[in-house]
């Protein structure tokens, strides 16, 4: 059978740049960084002291007050993404068959503080079984999915990936693969997270995996830099309209870019660490390459994963030098977590945002906080240090990888009829 063309045809975003998409874009171009001390509970005893939160968060600008009470931070977060790409794209419309829209969302952790909250509320008590009835609900990861087909009534595919970090482009990647398929017309994509909790920071703070730069918030996530320690943990969602091609062109709507392939791999190594020799991440491009039909060659710019881990960093260039050769060293790459934060199962959302925008716009973000170069970097290598450029991208790439050794990768490309 042929597969259907898919494009994209709506966004949403909240991020700790901007609780729209324009406001994260202008944070992107301008290099903004998102750290800042923690606020959402007393970190003073913490070895990490700061993260990547969304600012100026009040549910009730949002919700009802009930109803935010039946929803954790990460489904919030969800919902409101999700109804600002519906409305950008037009979801609205009665005349759309919303059996043939689905929802395929993604999430790392789910409702990590729902479940922090009934756990510790039960161990302060006496033994008696006094739990929340919200409880299960609210904390369950899919039921972010749940919420946004209830609200709008989208009957089609309804699920939710969790692969940690890589979950949001999986959930994209499976999102184009039913459109293509003909399973659906239109999926409501992306991912959301809200783990900026004492369960969450003080869990990677025990995996050595935070940056404990504590004296320099905004300067602490460095992808790419000799002196990185760690990634910076971040909150937020994204969402992506995914829509195949003639039933977007039919009803005329908008079209950001078109999306042309999707690669899976497994490290098949360590529960944690990634493949020293980026062997996981060297497949999963490959692989996406080839499903997209297209050389590397063709490649403009690399949203990489780049956390700002000592291993995590080296992995991923050796694997881009692999898989491009010499057009490596004409590539634009850059890691948006340099500014963002690591949004754990969301970040594969807000960054296939940013590379669709990198299109769009013709500039590519930087990667902040560069400071020291790394002898373990080859020097040709164009990570887009510390200010933003200007050039053409038609065809971006956006790697994911997660804890357990799942790797993604998505190829977007500016669209063409």
């Amino acid at each position: 059978m042929e597969l259907k063309r898919v494009v994209v045809t709506g966004l949403g975003a909240l991020t700790p740049l901007g609780n729209t998409v324009s406001e994260y874009w202008n944070g992107l171009v301008n290099g903004v960084s998102g750290a800042a001390p923690i606020t959402r509970f007393d970190a003073s005893k913490f070895k990490t002291q700061f993260a990547c939160e969304v600012k100026g968060y009040d549910p009730e600008q949002y919700f009802e007050r009930k109803e935010a009470r039946k929803m954790d931070l990460f489904t919030q977060f969800a919902v409101i993404v999700a109804d600002q790409a519906v409305q950008d794209a037009n979801l609205q419309d009665e005349s759309l068959d919303k059996d043939r829209i689905g929802v395929i969302w993604g999430s790392g952790i789910g409702g990590l503080r729902t479940f922090q909250e009934e756990c510790v509320n039960f161990a302060n008590g006496d033994g008696t079984p006094r739990f929340n009835p919200f409880f299960i609900p609210k904390m369950i990861a899919d039921i972010s999915a749940g919420h946004i087909s209830i609200k709008y009534g989208f009957r089609g595919p309804n699920f939710v990936t969790v692969s940690a970090c890589a979950s949001a482009t999986n959930a994209l990647i499976d999102s184009f693969n039913y459109i293509r398929l003909g399973m659906a017309d239109i999926v409501l994509s992306g991912g959301s997270e809200a783990a900026v909790t004492e369960a969450g920071v003080g869990g990677f703070n025990a995996l050595k995996a935070l940056s404990e730069r504590n004296d320099s918030p905004e300067t602490a996530s460095r992808p790419f830099d000799k002196d990185r320690d760690g990634f910076v943990l971040g909150e937020g969602a994204a969402a992506i309209v995914l829509e195949e091609y003639e039933h977007a062109k039919a009803r005329g709507a908008k079209i950001y870019a078109e999306i042309i392939g999707g690669g899976m791999s497994a490290d098949a190594y360590h529960i944690t660490a990634p493949h020293p020799d980026g062997l996981g991440a060297r497949n999963v491009m490959q692989n996406a390459l080839r499903d997209a039909g297209i050389s590397p060659e063709q490649v403009d710019y690399i949203n990489v994963h780049g956390t700002s881990t000592p291993l995590g960093d080296v992995g991923e260039a050796k694997a881009i030098e692999h898989v491009f050769g010499e057009h490596a060293y004409k590539l634009n790459i850059s890691s948006t977590k340099s500014m963002t934060g690591h949004l754990l199962g969301a970040a594969g959302a807000i960054e296939a945002v940013a590379s669709i925008l990198a299109i769009q716009h013709g500039i590519v973000p930087p990667t902040i906080n560069h400071i020291t170069d790394d002898e373990q970097f080859n020097p040709k290598l164009n990570f887009t240090f510390n200010k933003a450029q200007e050039r053409e991208v038609n065809i971006a790439l956006s790697n994911t990888f997660g804890f357990g050794g799942h790797n993604t990768s998505v190829i977007f490309k500016k669209f063409t009829e």
